[in-house]
């Protein structure tokens, strides 16, 4: 029987999410509904649902997006071609991408200019990593994605290559360092950015719940199946050797993973809203548990609108 829940901060929304969400909702605001949204503004289903009764309409290709109308593009980030494909259709783009996203979107372009080989280590499919990569085939280079470790063995640039590393942003930072060893052992010429691409909040979020993992004996992780950063938090306790599950809402919680267990911890994804993570701990507490907070990593950081939005905002006084 659960007896205590132990919530870990940070967790939920980062600076990014956060951004794209109010975005979202400011756009709403100043324009009226309908909004278009260009993929799923942040990989959460309770967001993304919660936009959408608000007159938020979700659209994967630019071609579904009227001529002319009002598009939030993601916080994942786009390839180039998306941009142009909407300016052409009339649309007015009011860009969410993550500031953080958006910083590999610029390293991308220098290092091929700067003549490097570069190497994007990413999750093959993410939108992260398709807008990308969109820059490098823009200016016509294909760049090899490396999804995990055996991937190494496929690149082929020569031995000697001036190689550069960059990464999706939300990656798992223990499996992504093995990554970038075994790349390193392969072209001893490599560069890695000042600044890793792995965020602060995917950092902060995996180290918090790293601590947790040594005080419970189950985690809950609150996110969608979607969510790369959430579904890298489970897999970060259980190299704990602490049974983790990942669920949307409190009604995917099966009793049967607490059987035996007598203290839960609870994360959540940097794209979960808090609503859900306090509804689960109001679950155990229904359940005669008593609530605790752990807050083993100091998280203070915001982001700026996009300037789209400030003209918008400025134009509709």
């Amino acid at each position: 029987m659960i007896s205590q829940v132990i919530t870990v901060s940070p967790r939920g929304f980062c600076a990014g999410v956060a951004r794209s969400i109010d975005v979202v909702e400011d756009c709403l605001e100043i324009f009226g509904a309908p909004v278009y949204v260009k993929h799923a503004i942040v990989h959460n289903k309770s967001v993304v649902n919660d936009l959408a009764e608000k007159g938020a309409i979700t659209v994967e290709e630019v071609s579904e997006i009227p001529k002319g109308a009002i598009a939030v593009f993601s916080a994942h980030g786009s390839p180039p071609e998306h941009y142009e494909q909407a300016k052409a259709r009339g649309v007015r783009i009011i860009d969410a991408t993550c500031p953080l996203v958006t910083k590999v979107h610029i390293e991308i372009i220098r290092y091929i200019k700067d003549g490097f080989k570069v190497i994007y280590v990413g999750h093959k499919g993410h939108v992260e990593g398709i807008g990308v990569l969109g820059e490098a085939q823009k200016l016509g280079i294909k760049v090899p994605l490396v999804d995990n470790i055996k991937d190494v063995a496929k690149l082929d640039y020569p031995a000697d290559a001036k190689v550069v590393i960059l990464t999706q942003t939300t990656l798992s930072i223990d499996e992504t360092a093995l990554i970038i060893k075994a790349i390193k052992q392969k072209y001893t010429n490599t560069t890695e950015p000042s600044a890793s691409d792995i965020c602060f909040a995917t950092t902060n979020r995996q180290g918090a719940i790293k601590f947790l993992a040594q005080k419970v004996d189950i985690a809950l992780v609150v996110g969608s199946v979607t969510s790369s950063n959430s579904n890298r938090l489970v897999e970060v306790v259980k190299n704990e050797g602490v049974p983790a599950y990942l669920i949307d809402t409190v009604d995917e919680i099966d009793p049967k993973w607490l059987e035996g267990k007598n203290i839960v911890g609870i994360s959540a994804g940097a794209s979960a809203p808090e609503y859900r993570v306090q509804e689960i701990v109001d679950y155990f507490l229904k359940n005669g548990a008593k609530a605790s907070t752990y807050d083993p990593i100091d998280e203070n950081m915001s982001f700026i609108e996009p300037a789209e939005l400030t003209k918008a905002k400025q134009a509709a006084k």
